[in-house]
């Protein structure tokens, strides 16, 4: 009897060493899961998203560099576009409305027939017209029997190469008394750009 108690209180210590080992290992598996799940899991979507911002940063790098290096080139450009705009601006005639435009113009034409020595009949300013963005002022010309072509000849090129962008749209000439074939009147359109109306285009646009 007392060999099979003595095997009886050795069989419940083992057993109840057993169970603590159990119940450790138990306590040491949650314990690994939580820091796992705690711990691991967000120090590892934190390195995830660190190396998705460093990519990113990296391609922005990439990108600036690109631009740095054609900086020059973007700067070149835009300095050629605004001084081709400046020039444009500079060829247009000058004025708010088509009758500040058209005066100008007249005034200009006034003085490159009396510099070659022909006489004005008379003037006539013609309707606007919208064309791209600009607007056209054209002035309709009579002007006296003149015998000077070279005067007529170098009328037309001064106004072809006039600082404004001025252009002949209309040339009618005939010869009055043909026993006088030198002799030669007629009449000229001379056409002109300036700013289009900016309220009319938005009219259009919209």
């Amino acid at each position: 009897m007392k060999g099979l108690s003595f095997i009886n209180l050795s069989f419940v210590k083992k057993w109840k060493f057993s169970e603590k080992r159990v119940l450790w290992a138990s306590i040491g598996i949650v314990a690994a899961i939580l820091i796992y799940v705690l711990g691991v899991l967000p120090l590892v979507e934190m390195v995830r998203k660190s190396k998705e911002e460093i990519v990113l940063k990296k391609r922005v790098l990439v990108k600036y560099e690109e631009f740095l290096q054609n900086r020059k080139t973007v700067e070149e450009e835009l300095d050629r576009v605004s001084k081709q705009y400046e020039g444009i601006q500079q060829k247009l005639l000058p004025g708010e409305t088509p009758q500040l435009g058209a005066a100008h113009l007249q005034e200009v034409v006034k003085k490159v027939l009396e510099k070659n020595g022909m006489a004005i009949r008379s003037f006539r300013i013609l309707e606007p017209k919208e064309i791209s963005g600009f607007r056209k002022i054209s002035i309709h010309i009579d002007f006296n029997p003149t015998s000077k072509m070279s005067g007529l000849m170098q009328f037309i090129q001064d106004i072809e190469q006039n600082e404004k962008e001025l252009m002949i749209s209309e040339m009618d000439l005939l010869v009055p008394n043909p026993r006088a074939p030198n002799m030669i009147q007629g009449s000229l359109v001379v056409s002109g750009l300036m700013k289009a109306d900016q309220a009319q285009e938005k009219k259009k646009e919209g």
